[in-house]
């Protein structure tokens, strides 16, 4: 089976993910939709520290660091468009740091959404898996969709291979010796 033909496998076999409006998908690591974010309620129950939007801006789901200035909630937008050719990648490293930091606190939790909470939040939820937590593509897809049913679209899926692709001929130069 190709590479490309697995992830999909992995996407649309029903392994008890859900379709909530909120999840966590890997501990400390919610994925969730527009309802989600603007439902300040059901962060405060979950204690959610930080909010990572995949879908800033007024043409999206226009909430910012303003829509949370009354709690305690760190905010890092994206303005990304769920398009398969839109360049999701230069902000791979940007969200997986802020993913890393919010979590770098004993108490730290952090909800990464988008509109639907199923493209653009899981193409940066799993690009951060890979970066920060030294997962494989595949692995990163496996474990997060055990959580939660995830789609990145076509254009973020080839996106994330080539990092998987960057990041895992890295790993096998340092362990050759090479840099």
């Amino acid at each position: 089976m190709s590479r490309a033909a697995e992830l999909h496998r992995l996407m649309w076999t029903k392994k008890g993910g859900s379709n909530n409006h909120l999840d966590e998908v890997y501990p400390g690591i919610y994925i969730g939709d527009m309802y989600a974010a603007k439902d300040k309620r059901a962060l405060q129950s979950h204690m959610i520290t930080h909010v990572l939007n995949a879908a800033d801006g007024k043409f999206n789901v226009n909430t910012g660091a303003s829509f949370y200035r009354d709690t305690r909630i760190t905010y890092f937008g994206v303005e990304a468009f769920d398009m398969p050719s839109f360049n999701l990648s230069p902000f791979f490293y940007p969200a997986a740091n802020f993913i890393k930091r919010a979590l770098s606190s004993p108490t730290g939790k952090v909800l990464v959404h988008c509109a639907m909470g199923l493209s653009r939040s899981s193409s940066l939820v799993l690009a951060y898996l890979m970066i920060h937590e030294n997962l494989t593509l595949v692995q990163a897809l496996k474990a997060v969709s055990e959580n939660r049913n995830v789609c990145p679209n076509q254009g973020f899926l080839e996106q994330l291979r080539a990092l998987d692709m960057k990041l895992n001929c890295g790993a096998a130069s340092r362990q050759n010796g090479h840099t």
